[in-house]
């Protein structure tokens, strides 16, 4: 039963994955919307300066009073989005459509007010397609589409003509042209600043949901893990019972008890059979919630020791080094699965070095670290690049590489991290670093078992 709830917890954690890379998206989009607002603030600076050098420096008459008021709404809108989105993170396709729409249509009343077509910043109509094209869904880009080409058509037949000085032909002081090349230079500026920023932006946001893609392919297959883990425990509960049965009985045949080499062997296959039986133990509640029903009230330092106590007395290892440097102990709350990834790091290093292995623990600011390090041959390039990658193994063996898929797995639930590294004298490193507010008890609050 508990290896099913935990596997009912790691589906959570699959639909938390996928709710997670829903807010990346709309994490790019709110990038997005952000861009806009500040493209917006670009269009009021650059409205006000050339509305300022036409009256000012060409003397030529504008509807000052009708342009000013348009600005003005524009400016209400572009604060009104800003202190919207900067508290809104979900942003719509319909919601960037309706910001494009309202600069096109703010667009369209300038430039109606200042010669409609024979203005060249009518080209910066262009600005806006391309945002949309880059920007929104197809339906909504062809809908700018038509609605920009309405609103130039619209313009060629109404708008308020200008007074505009004599022509001076094709030459750089006609001022069509230099609006045209002013147009341009700007139309370029904008398009690279901004296409470059929202390019950066969804490749952030492809990045981010590639890291959670991968993610919940590795969540699945702790899924898929403790599934079996389940039924393999189901399978050998009864078989490790009748053997532990077995050995009992054989304990008190005389045949056996009066032979001291024989009890001493029954003893070390209960010691193994037991070790066998925590094993599956271990799988299952690795394979789910880091934290689960075994939590047990304790010490940091007492945890910490009582666990390298007991890993010292079940493994066959010469020399084992272990030192506490935390000083100040609090109350805790620790449970079989985290026990059982810190003995996995253990394991693996005994294996790789069965003469000699350290377990240092340290507290640093809020986080609680532990470092194991061995004499062994250390990691291949390889697995440091794959670290915590299921099947990820040195050791040639079919199924292996799960101990640290599990660890990785386990300390990412509480918040922390793993990694390792080859010491310079020899030897591998794998530290865990776990937030102690993950595994700390505040006094004051009692603690349901």
């Amino acid at each position: 039963m508990a290896g099913k709830i935990e596997i009912l917890a790691n589906t959570e954690d699959l639909k938390e994955t996928s709710a997670a890379a829903t807010g990346v998206e709309n994490a790019a989009g709110h990038k997005n919307m952000l861009q806009l607002i500040q493209l917006r603030w670009i269009a009021v600076l650059g409205q006000i300066t050339t509305i300022s050098i036409v009256i000012l420096g060409f003397g030529i008459q504008l509807p000052l009073p009708h342009m000013l008021k348009v600005l003005a709404c524009l400016i209400a809108f572009n604060i009104a989005s800003h202190l919207r989105w900067h508290e809104r993170r979900v942003v719509t396709n319909g919601e960037l459509f309706f910001a494009l729409l309202v600069d096109v249509v703010t667009l369209t009343l300038q430039l109606y007010f200042s010669g409609g077509t024979t203005n060249p910043f009518a080209f910066l109509y262009l600005l806006q397609v391309i945002l949309s094209a880059v920007l929104l869904e197809a339906w909504s880009t062809w809908t700018i589409v038509g609605i920009t080409s309405v609103c130039l058509a619209g313009l060629s037949q109404f708008s308020v003509p200008l007074a505009l000085p004599a022509d001076h032909g094709n030459s750089l002081s006609n001022l069509y042209i230099e609006g045209m090349l002013i147009c341009f230079a700007l139309d370029a500026a904008l398009l690279v600043i901004s296409i470059t920023r929202i390019g950066r932006n969804l490749r952030t946001g492809d990045a981010q949901l590639a890291a959670l893609r991968q993610r919940a392919a590795e969540e699945d297959h702790i899924v898929r893990m403790g599934l079996l883990a389940s039924g393999a425990a189901h399978e050998l509960g009864t078989p490790l019972a009748t053997l532990s049965v077995i050995l009992g009985d054989w304990r008190r045949m005389p045949e056996f008890s009066k032979n001291p080499e024989l009890q001493e062997e029954i003893g070390e296959m209960q010691a193994q059979l037991q070790r066998c039986k925590s094993i599956v133990s271990g799988i299952l509640l690795s394979a789910g919630e880091a934290r689960g029903e075994s939590s047990v009230k304790t010490t940091i330092n007492t945890f910490l020791d009582d666990l390298a106590k007991d890993w010292r007395t079940t493994r066959p290892v010469i020399s084992f080094a272990y030192e506490n440097r935390i000083e100040q102990d609090i109350p805790v709350v620790f449970d079989s699965a985290l026990k059982q990834m810190i003995c996995n790091v253990l394991d693996n290093a005994l294996e790789a070095s069965p003469q000699w292995l350290s377990l240092e623990a340290t507290r640093e600011a809020d986080s609680l670290i532990l470092l194991v390090t061995d004499a062994g041959p250390g990691f291949v390039p390889a697995m440091l690049t794959q670290l915590g990658k299921p099947y990820q193994s040195s050791k040639g063996r079919p199924g292996g590489g799960l101990g640290l898929f599990f660890v990785v797995n386990v300390a990412r639930k509480l918040g922390g991290t793993v990694t390792a590294s080859n010491r310079e004298q020899g030897g591998a490193a794998v530290q865990l670093t776990l937030p102690l507010a993950a595994i700390s008890l505040e006094e004051d609050q009692p603690h349901a078992a």
